[in-house]
């Protein structure tokens, strides 16, 4: 048993899997309680003191998180989340842009499956749908990318930051090959805001989902950004009440939307320092584990990733095996939307992974509050599991780690 393992009796698993979720900063969840009791206004109720404080609250949170995206605040729309935001623009947008002769949609085999599955819908519809493939780095060509899109070409959806993989997708240069045929660009930035730099305009997007807790924000809350000037139009999902200036009917929830304002101000704050702090922390989690074992592989490209991202594999042993004997570890074999399936991750699958390594990956999040303690402690943790499972030796569980 080693120190580190020995030093966390009865302890919770050290948490690295902050691409699921992030936990909500104590500041956020401090600037969203008042408004879950004293002032609990409707922010539509604008005949009165009650709805109007609310909305003003709204409006704010409206402004930060414009501000950390260098968007307008009359860009944002205010959603339940990235998912909804991605149908959306990709489904919205599809469907606006079909009474122009715009039957197309493109989009990536590694992309989120909210945003596949949108597109798949769009085809049962009669839309040409295109997906597709992606270098063994997870990388998009480029070229093949500007041969797929025409000028009959709705949207294209590309994520940029991969949730499994991190890999970050050059943005700016898929949105200029989009405009050059008309279309639209759309983004799911569930996993990039807050974490890199992010400028919708200097990007040139069109449209951006954004989710409240991969951002360190509460859950049940995000947005899309809707570009202005020139605009970007789309057909909304659902009819109701007009909020959101038509674009997605519903009461807002007014402690979520406050409460992803104040992890917007926080990660405009303090974004930089965090992924120099992260990108120190993987690099120390990446360079300890391949000194314990030397044939583990990094699946993503090993310098264009998210700072506190890793997505690694274990020759010759599966993940659900890993993960199974380390219950001092709180890990994933991927996205938290397919934890569920037990085949290899198809994310791995489109970069050209077997099926064997595909599903001996494991996804690390490394996140605001992991500290390098915890790095050490997973290292010494993973190391000893796969020595051991290896060695054909048995592996007896333990709250605190592995034994």
């Amino acid at each position: 048993m080693t120190a580190a393992i020995a030093r966390r009796p009865n302890a919770m698993p050290v948490y690295l899997d902050n691409h699921a979720t992030t936990p909500c900063d104590p500041r956020v969840v401090e600037a969203m309680l008042p408004w879950f009791t004293e002032k609990f206004g409707n922010p539509h109720s604008l005949t009165h003191a009650y709805g109007r404080e609310a909305e003003q609250a709204v409006e704010r949170a409206r402004e930060q998180l414009a501000d950390l995206i260098g968007a307008d605040p009359r860009e944002i729309v205010f959603t339940s989340g990235a998912t909804e935001a991605n149908n959306m623009a990709v489904k919205g947008a599809a469907r606006f842009h079909h009474q122009f002769g715009k039957d197309g949609v493109v989009t990536l085999a590694t992309e989120h499956k909210c945003v596949l599955e949108s597109a798949k819908t769009l085809a049962r519809d009669g839309f040409r749908v295109t997906i597709l493939p992606v270098e063994r780095d997870g990388l998009i060509d480029l070229d093949v990318l500007a041969r797929a899109i025409d000028e009959h070409t709705a949207i294209v959806s590309v994520m940029a930051a991969h949730n499994e993989i991190g890999v970050i997708q050059p943005i700016k240069e898929i949105a200029a090959l989009a405009h050059a045929k008309g279309a639209l660009f759309h983004t799911d930035a569930a996993q990039a805001v807050g974490k890199i730099a992010l400028d919708v305009a200097d990007f040139d997007v069109d449209l951006m989902s954004i989710s409240g807790h991969k951002v360190y924000g509460p859950k049940g809350i995000g947005a899309l950004y809707l570009r202005r000037r020139p605009r970007a139009r789309i057909e909304p999902l659902f009819d109701g009440g007009g909020q959101e200036r038509g674009m997605r009917s519903g009461t807002l929830p007014v402690p979520l939307i406050v409460g992803l304002g104040q992890a917007a101000v926080l990660a405009k704050a303090e974004m930089t320092a965090e992924a120099q702090r992260l990108l120190a922390l993987r690099g120390r989690f990446l360079t300890g584990l391949r000194a314990k074992v030397p044939d583990v592989v990094l699946n993503g490209h090993a310098e264009r990733r998210l700072p506190g991202n890793l997505n690694v594999s274990f020759p010759g042993l599966t993940a659900v095996d890993l993960i199974a004997v380390c219950p001092g570890l709180a890990l994933s074999t991927g996205s938290a939307c397919t934890a569920a399936e037990v085949e290899p991750s198809y994310v791995l699958r489109a970069l050209g992974v077997g099926d064997e390594l595909a599903a001996a990956s494991l996804r690390i999040g490394l996140g605001r509050f992991t500290t390098a303690t915890e790095v050490d402690f997973a290292v010494d943790t993973l190391a000893t599991a796969v020595l051991r499972l290896r060695a054909g030796g048995t592996v007896t569980s333990r709250v605190a780690g592995i034994t």
